[in-house]
């Protein structure tokens, strides 16, 4: 495996599905709270914050999770997460990466709409000069606070459309939390020409997915695992090419799957099913993209093949414009015959 490490450490990559404030790395977390110390439960302390992000489910990873969104208070916050995500992805030889940022969580805290976008844009601007890569952004609403927050992520979606906004997504706790009350939201933002990617089958069962599917017009689905407990659903997915967008040290660290051997991936690989391999949380969950990619290779049983067509999977399911797309697999390609024999 060392050898393959070596191999997936400088592969070119896409991530499709990692969270704005859920790449925080404990560096600057533990700064962040160390600003605004006796007023959060978040250690300032790197080395507590290993403790800190050991959930116990679900419902306690989101807890711990606003947690660290409270430490995000004013523009300059914003630009330094947004600027360090860009930093750390880069380091992992990611091209391009379609992070899933909630506005809604920032403006509510006081951070005005206008301020928030041009943070987010300018640090964008920045990491493609600083770092070569290339962010884009999917706006989502935390399900967990309800209409309003669908209401407010909207319309700063529409009013604000920062450059690199392209898809509209919905996150947060499945269970209590139904996809169909989102429609109105996905519709409208889906006419604007923003594309759908919402949460589905991850805490709950395959017919979340069906409901993003049939309600939102979901384009790919964040997590979807469940998928592997519906035959009828794993066809649909195949032959629409409609990805998922698979974290698998996520899973076990949100206890949505028992452990990494009990992980459903061979499954929806083996049937046929466009898999993308993404790191979600990673310092929250103890995890980076590299990571995952060699967890995915150990549990699919493959070597620096079947790793670099993982990548190129990702390029395919991305929103990149075809010429982008033929490009990083040009990339991955050339790679492959000079790194992978």
């Amino acid at each position: 495996m060392t050898d393959l490490s070596t191999f997936i450490a400088g592969l070119p990559k896409v991530e499709l599905h990692v969270h704005h404030v859920g790449s925080a790395s404990p560096r600057i977390v533990a700064e962040l709270a160390a600003r605004h110390e006796g007023r959060s439960p978040v250690p300032a302390d790197p080395a507590k914050l290993v403790d800190y992000f050991a959930f116990r489910d679900f419902a306690h990873f989101i807890e711990v999770y606003l947690s660290v969104v409270d430490l995000i208070r004013d523009p300059e916050d914003v630009w330094i997460l947004t600027h360090e995500v860009g930093r750390e992805l880069a380091r992992q030889q990611v091209r391009y990466a379609e992070l899933t940022i909630t506005p809604y969580s920032h403006v509510r805290r006081g951070i005005p709409a206008p301020a928030f976008c041009e943070a987010i844009e300018d640090a964008r601007k920045r990491a493609a000069a600083d770092f070569g890569i290339e962010l884009r952004w999917c706006f989502d609403i935390p399900g967990e606070a309800g209409l309003a927050a669908a209401e407010e992520t909207l319309r700063i979606a529409l009013e604000e459309r920062p450059d690199g906004l392209i898809s509209f997504g919905l996150g947060g706790p499945e269970i209590g939390v139904p996809r169909p009350q989102f429609k109105p939201y996905f519709d409208q933002a889906r006419a604007a020409g923003l594309r759908s990617v919402p949460h589905a089958g991850e805490t709950t069962g395959p017919q979340t997915i069906w409901d993003a599917l049939r309600e939102l017009g979901a384009e790919r689905i964040g997590h979807g695992i469940a998928a592997a407990q519906d035959p009828e659903l794993m066809e649909y997915l195949a032959e629409q090419r409609i990805a998922l967008e698979v974290c698998p040290t996520s899973n076990v660290r949100t206890r949505a799957v028992a452990n990494l051997d009990e992980h459903p991936l061979p499954r929806l690989v083996e049937a046929g099913l466009l898999v993308t391999i993404n790191s979600d949380d990673p310092p929250m969950f103890g995890t980076t993209l590299d990571d995952e990619y060699a967890v995915a290779a150990r549990l699919l049983g493959v070597g620096a093949e079947g790793v670099a067509g993982l990548a190129r999977d990702a390029v395919a399911a991305s929103f990149l414009e075809p010429a982008e797309k033929q490009r990083i697999v040009g990339e991955i390609d050339a790679y492959l015959a000079v790194a992978g024999r």
